[in-house]
């Protein structure tokens, strides 16, 4: 197992999102990891509300926004995070996959790209793992708000990957 499955298993709340893309795996995945986090117009300004830093990259953007990389393999980028209230650092993986704190929320996302006909599905996952009943219905309750701008972001950054927009080139 690998991957997000192999990060967070078990979850909550999960969403996912994909598109044929007309590229090997390999270079499905990185073009994807090149892309711009704010696409358009509309996408800076959310994230911008939301305090996040929507410059450079997609790969950029998770690291800039407190993200730690769990995994990164040619067709799979794994990042997570834990939060309660605001990000709670962390010193690895090791200690991200250990976070069981009171009230918080274990958040893990990818991009991972498939072999398909014609090229890859690039496919991009978020989960969340809640430590208690109460977390779990504080954040259903933001994503209610959240989880629809959180799903046109995540559209628009595969359709910028598949359309070849960059806005740097990950090695």
């Amino acid at each position: 197992m690998s991957g997000i499955d192999h990060w967070l298993p078990t979850f909550d709340v999960g969403e996912r999102h994909e598109i044929a893309i007309a590229l090997p795996a390999e270079q499905a995945l990185r073009r994807a990891l090149a892309a711009p986090a704010a696409p358009d117009r509309f996408v800076r300004l959310l994230f911008r509300l939301r305090g996040l830093q929507p410059d450079g990259s997609i790969a950029d953007f998770m690291a800039a926004n407190g993200f730690m990389m769990l995994e990164h393999t040619a067709t799979t980028y794994v990042v997570g995070l834990v939060a309660r209230r605001r990000r709670v650092p962390l010193a690895d993986p090791d200690a991200w996959r250990a976070a069981v704190r009171p009230r918080s929320v274990r958040i893990a996302a990818d991009f991972r790209a498939e072999p398909g006909l014609g090229g890859s599905r690039l496919i991009t996952e978020t989960r969340v793992a809640a430590t208690d009943a109460r977390t779990l219905l504080g954040f259903r309750l933001y994503w209610l708000i959240v989880g629809p701008f959180s799903k046109l972001i995540r559209r628009r950054w595969l359709r910028a990957a598949a359309e070849g927009q960059v806005a740097r080139c990950i090695d």
